[in-house]
């Protein structure tokens, strides 16, 4: 792997600190969960979205407040 060296403020360094998961996750590992947020998201992903919202509209799907009220 090749290592760059790159100069961020104390200020991000903090913040990025507070931002691990656990304490033994990578800089690394924290910026490519930062990344992958932003990426746009798979083809396969946008056509469940789409199965969904039909699903959602044909009132094929129960509320939260259903599914709490059949477990109680």
């Amino acid at each position: 792997m090749a290592q760059t060296t790159i100069q961020v403020s104390d200020k991000l360094i903090e913040k990025m600190r507070n931002m691990k998961i656990h304490e033994k996750e990578s800089y690394e590992e924290l910026i490519w969960d930062l990344i992958e947020d932003r990426m746009e998201l798979s083809d396969e992903t946008k056509q469940n979205i789409k199965i969904s919202e039909k699903e959602i509209k044909e009132g094929k799907t129960i509320s939260f407040e259903e599914i709490k009220n059949r477990l109680h």
